[in-house]
């Protein structure tokens, strides 16, 4: 039993390092860049806010 309590154990801590080191960085510049591609996008078809 204490054998598959550390085995458990050890693979939540590789669960969270891939997630808090690659998935969530990865992730966040998708969004960002995403998001920036929509607005560029929509002020080439629409011109700058304000004009």
């Amino acid at each position: 039993m204490l054998a598959d309590q550390t085995a458990n154990k050890r693979d939540e801590r590789v669960a969270f390092l891939i997630l808090a080191v690659f998935l969530a960085p990865i992730l966040t510049v998708i969004i960002v860049g995403g998001y920036g591609f929509i607005v560029w996008i929509t002020q080439l078809l629409t011109g700058p806010p304000g004009a």
